[in-house]
């Protein structure tokens, strides 16, 4: 068994409040929670408005399936306008 995290930090430019940021990260997380099947928290960056850093966390039998399906939020993510990927890791355990 496989467990796959992939930690992403972003940039939300047009969040003025952390009410505009939960909402952007809300719609954002379901969309990834439905669309793959994983687990999706905010992990730090919680009082910054600007700023967030998300973590998703899946679990397979197959290392190339977590791969290619971490490769496939990050897509999901960066497709995103109103939402700019900083930087990400992935690490398979």
């Amino acid at each position: 068994m496989f467990i796959g995290v992939c930690t992403m930090e972003m940039h939300i430019p047009d969040s003025g409040s952390l009410k505009g940021k939960r909402h952007s990260l809300r719609s954002l997380k379901d969309r990834i929670r439905h669309s793959f099947n994983v687990s999706v928290a905010e992990v730090d960056d919680n009082d910054l408005w600007q700023k967030a850093s998300l973590a998703v966390a899946a679990v397979s039998n197959d290392k190339a399936h977590l791969n290619r399906t971490l490769d496939q939020v990050l897509n999901m993510v960066r497709a995103v306008h109103d939402i700019d990927l900083l930087d990400y890791h992935i690490e398979i355990f």
